[in-house]
C-alpha cells in the first residue's frame, strides 16, 4: 500500500466553494490534482493507493484506489468529490467518518489524527522536501506514507506532528515541485524500483 498525505493550509472545510475557482478555494486545484496524481495511471485507477488531504486542519479527506469508483482525471470533478464530502460532514461523528460514495471517507479533525491512521498501514513515514535526503539513497519499503505540504511550506506545529511517526526526509532532486508532480515522481521511482526496472 502506498499512501500520500498532503497538508492543505487554506483548504475549505464547508461545500460552499465555486467549482469554477478553484485556486481561489484554498487552492483546491492543487490538492485535486494530487489525488489524481495518488491514484490513477492512464486508463486505470491504481487499487493499491490511498490519498489523505487534510482540509485546514479540521477535516480529512480520503480516497481509496482499491474501492473508489467513477474518479475522472480532471480537477473540477475531483473537487466536486471533496465538496461531496464537505456537504455530509455532518455524517462524521467521532471517529466515525462520513462516507458519501464509495471509497471516500471525511472524517473530523486534522493532521494529528490523521497521521494516525494513515501511519497505521504504514511501515515508514517519508516527508518529501528538497532538504531531505537524496532519494537514490533511500532504503526501500513496501507500505511507505509519503507526507507533503501543499503551495505553503509546513507550519512548525505540522513538523511537530509529523515528527512523533519518526520519519525520514527525502528530496526528489534539487528543483522544487508541485505536490502532484512530486507524487507522480515517487509512484515512478517505485513502480521502476529506483529505475532498475522498466
Amino acid at each position: 500500500m502506498r499512501q500520500f498525505l498532503v497538508v492543505g493550509h487554506d483548504a475549505p472545510t464547508t461545500p460552499e466553494f465555486s467549482l469554477e475557482d478553484l485556486p481561489g478555494a484554498g487552492r483546491l486545484d492543487l490538492l485535486a490534482r494530487a489525488v489524481v496524481a495518488a491514484l490513477l495511471h492512464s486508463h486505470g485507477v491504481r487499487s493499491d493507493s490511498r490519498v489523505h488531504l487534510v482540509l485546514d486542519d479540521a477535516y480529512t479527506f480520503v480516497a481509496d484506489g482499491a474501492t473508489v469508483r467513477h474518479l475522472r482525471p480532471d480537477e473540477r470533478s475531483t473537487a466536486a468529490r471533496v465538496r461531496n464530502a464537505l456537504d455530509a460532514r455532518d455524517e462524521a461523528i467521532g471517529a466515525m467518518p462520513a462516507e458519501p460514495s464509495p471509497g471516500v471517507a471525511l472524517y473530523r479533525g486534522g493532521l494529528v489524527p490523521a497521521l494516525e491512521r494513515a501511519a497505521a498501514d504504514a511501515d515508514r513515514v517519508v516527508v518529501l522536501d528538497e532538504t531531505g535526503d537524496p532519494a537514490s539513497e533511500a532504503k526501500p519499503t513496501e507500505s511507505p506514507l509519503f507526507v507533503l505540504s501543499d503551495h505553503h511550506d509546513f507550519a512548525t506545529s505540522d513538523r511537530a506532528a509529523v515528527d512523533k511517526h519518526d520519519p525520514c526526509l527525502v528530496s526528489l532532486g534539487p528543483v522544487a515541485l508541485h505536490a502532484d508532480q512530486a507524487i507522480t515522481v515517487a509512484h515512478n521511482r517505485l513502480d521502476t524500483d529506483s529505475f532498475a526496472r522498466y
